[in-house]
């Protein structure tokens, strides 16, 4: 019987692209098995089980070389973004940096699906996921309550506009809270939204 093992989420950071480095690959080859697969997620991760025993200390060395590792499971996931064509200033990269390390990884009643694009364009469909954050000219805009599948697919609300980095790492912030707080267990975010009601959510932020 083999040893115990946990799974994990690692992707290459908040950069321009979805990317990995030969040496983050070979890292992650290492602790492959010979028959093991990973899974490549939407939300740009590398999904990959590793043993429990030194779970630590392989997700150290994970980080020493440029890698993120996020739990699997009723967490916030890491921020899906664009790939950042027009450059880290212009379309915000600093700020999803900041943004991700801030959220990804909380515990919450239901996986959170949290997007983020540089502008209007939308690549990284901030406006069918559970929260989105879209960034115009110098002022990013907050919306909440998307569904990307389904027949009753929608596009989330806007909650915010015209909001400063630190308005909304604010936010951001009071939104999760609420839902950890106010959430039904394994309630998905979008009927969280719709329980709640978007007034309501509004007038508590």
């Amino acid at each position: 019987m083999g040893a115990e093992k946990i799974k994990i989420a690692v992707n290459g950071g908040i950069q321009f692209g979805a990317k990995l480095n030969a040496r983050q690959l070979s890292i992650l080859v290492k602790y492959l098995g010979e028959n093991q697969e990973v899974e490549l997620t939407t939300f740009q991760q590398i999904y990959l089980e590793i043993p429990k025993s030194n779970a630590q200390e392989i997700m150290k060395e994970f980080r020493k070389s440029g890698l993120s590792c996020y739990p699997v499971g009723n967490y916030v996931k890491s921020l899906r973004t664009c790939n950042f064509c027009k450059g880290s200033e212009e379309e915000g990269m600093p700020v999803a940096q900041e943004l991700n390390r801030r959220v990804a990884g909380r515990e919450v009643p239901f996986t959170l699906k949290f997007a983020y694009t540089g502008c209007p364009v939308g690549c990284g469909e901030p406006l069918v996921n559970d929260i989105g954050v879209m960034k115009i000219k110098d002022t990013y805009s907050l919306y909440i309550g998307g569904k990307s599948t389904g027949k009753d697919a929608e596009i989330g609300t806007l909650l915010f506009k015209d909001l400063s980095p630190e308005q909304l790492y604010q936010k951001a912030d009071k939104i999760i809270e609420l839902y950890i707080c106010e959430g039904k267990k394994r309630e998905k975010f979008y009927k969280f939204v719709k329980r709640v009601g978007i007034d309501r959510i509004k007038e508590s932020l």
